[in-house]
């Protein structure tokens, strides 16, 4: 093992910050996690402290080299995934933020995306970015920072201030100021970014009110990103790899040929269908996004964003404290026979993909006397499955093929119940890989092919190996009845505030 070369990956999520040691086979040699606090300072918003996003990330990344090294592993390089959407804004100066980091989940510039879009902004901003004009991605959540922190624009405009989503600051941070830089796939859900000239478009910046002096240079997913400064490590550990989460996992899933479908299931899901070097626009409110940049050639995918997957079934455990671990939620759903009328749809942040409605607010439907525990865990699964179903459809819409299998992955793929129920309501096939650690293996495998560990993307699909299989079974007329009533309730939702 000491002879063989291993990767470190920073996986920065919504909740915790991980990181993992892979050799060059993508088997885990090292893991090391740890959660941090989430912010509420008001109905819809949801914010990090910078400061506990970089020190739980250099915890955990000590925790995983010591583990590695005691196992005789070498590091030879470091690749970074992240929450894409989260924006933060530091001092170049000093490195400290100016504000809270605003994460992708935060709905506070709902407002300025309605008038945005009722001043006819919309179509021109898909057609540059393949985004749509929503409180979800980075832009309104900067304009948000300059127009409210005091004295925040003047800095700004000054060039004191560096903008940055997750990998930026992380980046920043590990360099100690010596890069300010992104990858094309982070730069391609600011709404900043023209995906297609695949450069910063001074147009939207306008638009935004924001001053190119605060964003960072954007390079390949696998390119050098410097170098980790002595202090944090013991020795310098070059950064060669940096991917936005899903696009990690689409990496980590070997999904390298046009139409092939992850999903990752986390504090929220989402579902990427690969389309070549295609941007092709969607007829269904789905994103086209950047799903890697390498050697400077660009691929594209469509995306399917749901907000609400593994958090409904924390908000079941901390908020109404029902369960005790999201582990129990796989033997509560199985214990009953249906959900028996009982739909839960979760859009505690509002509806993504199809909807896009951030106005939405969760709410439970077909409560009686007889609803327990296990309903409303099951109803909770169920609904990941099917705002899945929702995605394919809507994917199945723009490619005119259906996809025939899925590829999942993230904390929620291992509840077996999910995955079986996730194949019947969407008739698709559902394979788990036997590394679900996925996104963190996307980030490694970028960082390994920029350091000559992989000859190729073809290599990597080599290593993608079967857990398990899962195939629909459920009747057609059962499954039309089980999505009939959850249409029903998601209409139910989105008139509450029409």
């Amino acid at each position: 093992m000491a002879s063989q070369p291993h990767i470190l990956a920073i996986d920065q999520g919504t909740t915790s910050s991980r990181a993992i040691v892979f050799n060059k086979d993508g088997d885990i040699v090292a893991l090391a996690q740890q959660e941090f606090p989430q912010i509420y300072p008001a109905s819809g918003w949801v914010e990090h402290d910078p400061e506990a996003i970089w020190s739980s990330t250099l915890a955990v990344c000590r925790a995983a080299l010591d583990q590695a090294s005691r196992k005789g592993a070498e590091v030879v390089a470091v690749g970074i995934t992240n929450q894409r959407e989260t924006a933060l804004l530091w001092e170049r100066a000093s490195g400290r933020a100016i504000h809270n980091a605003i994460v992708w989940q935060d709905r506070r510039t709902a407002e300025m995306c309605a008038d945005l879009t009722a001043r006819g902004h919309e179509p021109g901003i898909i057609r540059k970015t393949g985004l749509l004009l929503d409180p979800y991605f980075s832009a309104t959540k900067v304009a948000w920072m300059l127009r409210h922190v005091p004295g925040a624009a003047e800095r700004a405009q000054r060039g004191e201030l560096a903008f940055g989503t997750v990998d930026s600051f992380l980046i920043w941070r590990l360099t100690k100021g010596k890069v300010h830089a992104t990858d094309a796939t982070n730069a391609s859900r600011t709404l900043l970014y023209n995906i297609h000239a695949q450069s910063w478009d001074d147009s939207l910046l306008a638009l935004f009110d924001i001053p190119a002096s605060v964003l960072p240079e954007v390079r390949d997913s696998a390119a050098a990103y410097g170098t980790t400064d002595p202090e944090w490590f013991g020795r310098p550990l070059p950064i060669l790899g940096v991917a936005g989460d899903q696009q990690a996992a689409l990496v980590g899933q070997a999904c390298f040929r046009p139409g092939m479908v992850k999903s990752t299931y986390g504090t929220g899901c989402f579902a990427l269908i690969n389309t070549g070097e295609t941007a092709v626009t969607s007829r269904n409110r789905l994103l086209t996004t950047v799903a890697y940049r390498c050697d400077s050639r660009t691929v594209y995918a469509l995306e399917g964003s749901i907000f609400v997957a593994g958090a409904a079934i924390q908000w079941l455990r901390d908020q109404l404290g029902i369960i005790r671990t999201a582990a129990e939620s796989e033997g509560l759903a199985a214990s009953l026979a249906s959900n028996n009328g009982v739909y839960f749809v979760p859009a505690f942040t509002g509806l993504g993909t199809p909807y896009w409605d951030p106005n939405a607010r969760g709410a439970i439907f077909g409560l009686t006397r007889a609803t327990g525990i296990a309903d409303l865990v099951r109803a909770a699964l169920e609904s990941v499955c099917y705002q899945t179903h929702d995605l394919l459809a809507a994917m199945a819409g723009d490619s005119a093929t259906n996809p025939s299998t899925l590829r999942v992955d993230g904390g929620m793929s291992a509840n077996d119940w999910l995955l079986q129920f996730l194949a019947d309501v969407t008739g698709t096939k559902v394979d788990r890989p036997r590394i679900t650690e996925t996104t963190a293996l996307g980030a490694a495998y970028l960082a390994g092919l920029q350091a000559g560990l992989y000859d190729s993307f073809a290599e990597l699909e080599q290593h993608w190996r079967a857990d398990r299989r899962f195939q629909p079974r459920l009747q057609k007329a059962e499954r039309d009845q089980l999505l009939h009533g959850w249409a029903k309730a998601v209409a139910r939702v989105r008139e509450n505030h029409a």
